[in-house]
């Protein structure tokens, strides 16, 4: 893994925090805030490198996690969420952003043998969490970071489906947590993970299918019923088919519950 210099710079930030038994999360955090709001406000320019910037952020983030043998999910989702609150300080936070900061936790963690499942469900949560506080609707927010977590997963050779499942999850209860609409963040990230997967030439039915399912067992567990979750998520797999060619839109519209 070749780091830039931002990159080494959050690394060696990182390290020695995450080293003295740290809260992994809040060094992250901490660490990547900062130097995203540095790198920014050293240049104007640097606005228009953002999934550079981002990339460099995340990867330096995971390479001193994975370096001394830290959690890489608190990691990632402790650096998505400075990221996103570094962008903020400094600029607008644009829901690609957010897709980009997702696509390159799952990047990052693999290039040091992290499951991208795994990180996908921490680095949605991170980045939804940070939704009201960056002044982003949340449903955009979903769309956008499920459909990342899919491109990265597409990136690294990984499993769609287990990333379906674990970013659908971390959907729901980042929502919940945030006190946000669970319906609209079911419909929202089923359609970005449809999307994603369509992108990606992965297993559209599978995708759907896992996406479904896992949104009505995860809104299930926080009180919301199965039938108000298996419609948001119905919604959700429609309005992905209606921009599909008609055999991709076949394959979400009967995929089997």
């Amino acid at each position: 893994m070749v780091l830039s210099g931002i990159g080494r710079t959050i690394r060696d930030s990182i390290t020695g925090t995450i080293t003295g038994a740290g809260s992994v999360m809040e060094s992250a955090i901490s660490a990547a805030r900062g130097v995203t709001v540095s790198a920014l406000s050293g240049s104007r320019a640097t606005i228009t490198e953002l999934p550079s910037l981002v990339g460099d952020v995340m990867q330096g983030t995971i390479n001193a996690t994975g370096g001394v043998g830290a959690e890489l999910g608190s990691a990632a989702k402790g650096a998505v969420i400075g990221i996103v609150h570094g962008v903020a300080e400094v600029t607008t936070v644009t829901a690609g952003v957010c897709r980009d900061t997702v696509r390159a936790a799952i990047k990052s963690a693999s290039e040091v043998g992290g499951d991208a499942a795994t990180v996908a469900r921490s680095a949605v949560e991170g980045t939804l969490a940070t939704t009201k506080s960056v002044g982003l609707r949340a449903e955009d927010t979903a769309f956008s970071v499920t459909r990342g977590a899919i491109q990265g997963t597409r990136d690294v050779g990984g499993d769609l489906g287990a990333t379906a499942r674990d970013a659908a999850k971390g959907a729901v209860a980042a929502t919940a947590e945030v006190g946000g609409s669970i319906p609209q963040a079911i419909e929202a990230s089923a359609r970005g993970l449809i999307q994603g997967a369509a992108e990606a030439g992965g297993d559209i039915g599978a995708v759907t299918r896992t996406a479904v399912e896992q949104s009505i067992e995860s809104a299930k567990s926080i009180g919301l019923s199965a039938q108000d979750a298996a419609s948001a998520a119905a919604n959700g797999a429609a309005s992905a088919a209606g921009s599909f060619s008609e055999t991709t839109a076949h394959a979400v519209t009967n995929a089997p519950p």
